[in-house]
């Protein structure tokens, strides 16, 4: 799943991961903490791993 992505996405690659959803709708997912990341200064670094749990488990 995603093979053409690396290990770890940033924002905007995990937006096309999702469908095309909207930025606001990207970050109140990270912020909620129902995709886990981790900041690193202004960026989010999202583990691709934490965008698959999130598909499987929201059926």
């Amino acid at each position: 799943m995603f093979t053409k992505y690396p290990d770890v996405v940033n924002i905007v690659q995990m937006r096309e991961m999702l469908g095309g959803i909207g930025i606001s709708l990207s970050y109140r997912l990270l912020r909620q903490g129902k995709i886990q990341a981790i900041k690193i200064g202004r960026e989010y670094k999202i583990p691709k791993t934490s965008i698959i749990s999130y598909l499987t488990e929201n059926k």
